[in-house]
This record gives structure tokens, sequence and C-alpha cells, in this order.
């Protein structure tokens, strides 16, 4: 499962009539698309529409809430880091491997070398081996199936 969103501009009638008259652009609505794609399959398993003030790790239950089969993988970019996002992927899921790279200023937990989480390890391997070998060996760079599925989205007209 990989998750990711972007945001969308929504058209209406006023924008219409302003671009066709020439009169200045008003605030335009945003809204910000949520998808989790099956790297497996390509398939849409879930999907979510909301503001564009909602963050991504918020959208997260709701995503998962329509998701039946078991998830084994899990990835997502940074904007999805987080305690929270983490311990709600680890609950629905039995075995779950998650994969969503920290920010650059992270640091390990207070009990890193004793009793490291999953995300203290993917810091302590990004400052050993480097961002990139992290992505290499955590097969992060799948991720960008669903940028591609997202680009389709919006050249759809």
């Amino acid at each position: 499962m990989v998750l990711d969103s972007t945001g969308l501009k929504v058209f209406g009638a006023g924008e219409w009539l302003e671009t066709k008259h020439g009169k200045t652009s008003r605030r335009r609505s945003w809204r910000k698309l949520h998808l989790g794609l099956d790297l497996e399959t390509g398939q849409i398993e879930c999907s979510e529409l909301t503001t564009d003030d909602i963050g991504d790790p918020s959208a997260v239950p709701d995503l998962l809430d329509q998701i039946d089969e078991p998830v084994h993988r899990f990835l997502a970019d940074g904007a999805y880091d987080g305690a929270a996002t983490r311990t709600e992927i680890t609950q629905r899921f039995a075995d779950v491997e998650i994969i969503i790279p920290p920010p650059k200023t992270a640091v390990p937990g207070p009990e890193a070398e004793t009793n490291p989480t999953a995300r203290d390890l993917d810091v302590l391997a990004i400052k050993a081996h480097g961002r990139m070998a992290w992505q290499k060996s955590t097969g992060y760079n799948q991720r960008a199936r669903v940028e591609t599925q997202m680009g389709r989205w919006k050249s759809v007209e």
C-alpha cells in the first residue's frame, strides 16, 4: 500500500465568469485528494477528498477504514511521518512493514540503543549510509508509482 495526496483546484461558475470577462480573481478553493494504491495490482484501494486544511496524517484513519485486505507493506512520504500514523497502521495490520522517511532533522528516540523503534532504525540507517541508500534498501522508490497515478488523475479534464 502506498499513500499520497495532492492538491486540486476547484473550478466553479464564478471562476469561469471571471476568466471570460477579465475580472480580478477571487480566492480560489482547493481540495486535497488522498489516494491509497495497491503496489501489486495498481488499483486504488482507498481515497478521501478533504479540504486543504486537513493534514495528511489526519486523513489516515478514514483511508484505512476503506481497506479490507491485509497490508504487509506501507509506503508514504515524509508528510505522514509521526507516531500517530505509525500507531494507527500497526494497530490495524499485523506484521506490517512501514516505510516512511523521517525528516532530515530527525534524531533517534531516547531508547534507540536498547529498544529501538522502526523509526529509530530508519533514522540510524539514514545517518550511517545516507538517504539514497536507505531509499534503495527499503524499496521506498516504489512510491513513485502513486506519483504517476496522481499525475494521471490531475490530467483528466
